[in-house]
C-alpha cells in the first residue's frame, strides 16, 4: 500500500508572507501526521524562502513518522543533513528565480559531482533519494551512482493539456517504475498531484510513496488540514 508524505513548505510560505510566527509548519506537520500522513517533507532553500533552519530543528525533534529533506547538492545543505540526520535526503534542482520545482535533476549531467554527494551522505548513515524525470537514461544513472530511491517528477503529467498527452506522460512514468524495480531502486513520486488526478498516477502501483504539498494546502484552506490530509491519504491508499 502507498504512502503519503505531506510537503508543508507552503505553511512556511504564507507565514513568510507576513514575517511573523503563524501559522506553524510544525504544528501542520503534526496535525498531518495525526490525520495519517506517512511522513513530512520540507525543501530548505538556499535563499530560505519559507522553510526555516529553526523550522527544519524542531521538525526533526518531533516528527514521529518519517521526515524528508529535499535540498540541493551543495556543500551548506549535506553538512546541514549529516547534522540533522533526517529519515531520507532527496535531491533537487534548485534555482533562486523559480516559484517552485520545475523540473527532475539531471543527474546524467552532473553525474560526478551528485554521485560525490551521494557518497558522502551515504558515509552519514543517510538514505538518498534523486529527483528526476521518468526518463529511463536518468533512472539508470540513479542506479549507477549509488541512490536508494528515485522520485519521479510528475510535472509534465500533471500539467498535461490533453488527454493524449496526459496519457503519453502516464506511460513514461509507468516505464520509469517498471525500470527502477528492475534495478532495484526505491520509487517515490511527486509535483503538481492533486485530488483530481492522484487516482490516476495511483492505479499504475509500484510507487511507495507519493509526496504532495499545494493541493493538500490549499484545500486546507477551505476544509481544514486534518480533512485536506485524510482525503488525500484515502485516495492514495485506496484508489
Amino acid at each position: 500500500m502507498a504512502r503519503l508524505g505531506v510537503n508543508i513548505d507552503h505553511v512556511a510560505t504564507l507565514r513568510q508572507a507576513r514575517g511573523g510566527r503563524e501559522p506553524d509548519p510544525v504544528a501542520a506537520a503534526a496535525v498531518a501526521e495525526l490525520a495519517g500522513a506517512d511522513g513530512i517533507t520540507v525543501h530548505l532553500r538556499e535563499d530560505r524562502r519559507h522553510i526555516q533552519d529553526r523550522d527544519l530543528k524542531l521538525l526533526r525533534q518531533t516528527v514521529q513518522t518519517k521526515l524528508n529533506l529535499e535540498m540541493a547538492a551543495t556543500p551548506e545543505m549535506v553538512k546541514i543533513a549529516l547534522s540533522l540526520k533526517p529519515n531520507m535526503c532527496t535531491l533537487v534542482p534548485e534555482k533562486r528565480q523559480e516559484l517552485t520545482t520545475e523540473g527532475g535533476l539531471d543527474i546524467r549531467l552532473h553525474q560526478e559531482a551528485i554521485s560525490e554527494v551521494i557518497d558522502k551522505l551515504h558515509d552519514g548513515g543517510l538514505l538518498v533519494s534523486v529527483f528526476i524525470d521518468p526518463d529511463p537514461d536518468q533512472v539508470k544513472t540513479a542506479d549507477k551512482i549509488g541512490s536508494d530511491y528515485i522520485e519521479i517528477h510528475t510535472g509534465a503529467f500533471a500539467g498535461a493539456k490533453t488527454w493524449k498527452a496526459e496519457d503519453d506522460e502516464l506511460v513514461k512514468i509507468g516505464n520509469a517504475v517498471k525500470l527502477a524495480a528492475k534495478l532495484g531502486l526505491g520509487v517515490n513520486a511527486g509535483h503538481g498531484l492533486n485530488y483530481a488526478n492522484i487516482r490516476k498516477i495511483a492505479s499504475l502501483g509500484g510507487i511507495e510513496e507519493y509526496n504532495i504539498g499545494h493541493s493538500i494546502i490549499s484545500r486546507a484552506v477551505l476544509v481544514g488540514l486534518e480533512r485536506a490530509v485524510r482525503d488525500m491519504v484515502d485516495l492514495v491508499k485506496y484508489a
